[in-house]
Formats: C-alpha cells, sequence, structure tokens
C-alpha cells in the first residue's frame, strides 16, 4: 500500500487501486503551505471526528472529486448539510465492505464538534482490511484499553498513531498502545502543527527504537510503501 502524507493527521492511502485520504486539513497547516489542495485525488474521505484539523478541506475535496465521506452519523450530516454529495454514515463497532476491502469503526477517546459548534458525535478510528494489507488509523485519541480488543481481533501491518501529546496521546503512550495493537510499523501523526503539540524528533524514535518498534515520521508531500 503506497502512503502519502500530507501534514498533521492527513495521509492518502492507495489500496486495490482506490485512493482513500484520512482527515483532509492542509490549507489551513501553514507546515503544509507546499501542497496544492487541487492535486489531491480521493475516491474516498475517512473523517475521523469533527474538529476543524480533521475536517478541514473535506467539504471541497469531495466537491471536486466525488469522493464518499466515511464518518460518524453527525459529521457526515453536517458535511452534506455543507453541499457534500455522498456520505456513509457508521458508528462503533460497525464495519462495511467498501469496494477497496472493509472498514470498521473503533472506539477513540477525544472531543468533537463541527467548526461551527455543533454537535460532531463521538469521535473515532478506523480498522482497515484488504486483500494486500490490514492497518489502524486512530484518530485523535488517548491510549484506551479498547485498543488491545484490536490487536486481538486482527493482524495489523503498520498503525497511524497520534504523538504530540497535550490533545492526544504522547509519545510514551503510543508505544504502549503499538504493543496493544500488537504492531511493530508505526506512523506517526498529530505533533509539530500548533506549539502545543511540538515534539522532539530524534527522542521519540529513539523510544520507539529501544521498544523494538519502528516509527516513521514522514515529511509532508512524502510517499512510502508500507
Amino acid at each position: 500500500m503506497k502512503v502519502t502524507y500530507y501534514g498533521h493527521s492527513c495521509f492518502a492511502v492507495e489500496i486495490n487501486g482506490k485512493k482513500i485520504l484520512f482527515d483532509p486539513f492542509i490549507t489551513g497547516n501553514e507546515l503544509a503551505a507546499h501542497v496544492d489542495v487541487n492535486t489531491i485525488e480521493a475516491d474516498y474521505i475517512l473523517v475521523s471526528h469533527g474538529h476543524g484539523d480533521h475536517v478541514g478541506d473535506t467539504v471541497a475535496i469531495a466537491k471536486r472529486t466525488g469522493a464518499t465521506v466515511v464518518s460518524n452519523y453527525e459529521v457526515v450530516n453536517w458535511l452534506m448539510k455543507q453541499g457534500v454529495e455522498k456520505g456513509h454514515p457508521m458508528n462503533y463497532g460497525g464495519s462495511w465492505v467498501f469496494d477497496f476491502g472493509k472498514v470498521k469503526c473503533v472506539v477513540a477517546i477525544h472531543s468533537s464538534s463541527m467548526p461551527d459548534g455543533s454537535d460532531g458525535g463521538n469521535p473515532v478510528g478506523f480498522l482497515i482490511e484488504s486483500n494486500v494489507g490490514n492497518f489502524y488509523y486512530a484518530g485523535d485519541t488517548a491510549l484506551t484499553y479498547d485498543m488491545k480488543l484490536i490487536g486481538d481481533y486482527k493482524r495489523i501491518d503498520f498503525a497511524f498513531l497520534p504523538i504530540g501529546n497535550n490533545f492526544t496521546m504522547s509519545v510514551d503512550n503510543a508505544i504502549i498502545a503499538s504493543e496493544f495493537v500488537k504492531c511493530d510499523k508505526i506512523i506517526g501523526m498529530h505533533y509539530d502543527t500548533f506549539g502545543y503539540i511540538k515534539i522532539d524528533k530524534k527522542e521519540a524514535m529513539e523510544k520507539f527504537n529501544l521498544a523494538g518498534k519502528e516509527l516513521f515520521l514522514m515529511k509532508i508531500g512524502e510517499s512510502k510503501d508500507f
């Protein structure tokens, strides 16, 4: 699977010829100023919760590409009121088979409200299963014991975990999370974008290495095969 990083918590993953975009916050991110959002293609957009640094460019990209937006019920309803034409609402414990693979909606411990202050429902994470591999996109979350269920349920090839602390898990908690989900390849997200979530990248990578795991801190615009 080809993974491309667009900053903060936004990644594109290509699976079976389909482009799945996660939490597209690009034009509002100064660190991603060199990324032309109008060149980003998507067949699906998966949104973990309603905060502006995750909803971000969802409406604009969905309108331009015709992508189907997958999120919780409240977020999908709000986005469709903004002009998104195709939405697929989900909730905890549910799963759905799309043409690229299976999406299971899992627990994330965080808050969620839409950019206009309306109800954003419950934040979620996503477990993606496909015939070319499986991965976990945690969204914004604290460390939760429910992550053990993911590790027991399915073999995970790689996982996207927040590591910026303050609003989400820290590096130390993300290492525990990686043990819970039984995954040794971790792609870091939700760090450095704001002052509150600046991290020491060298220290973070050393900590993961000492734990016998790989932490990938991708450059914005970089693509990598996993």
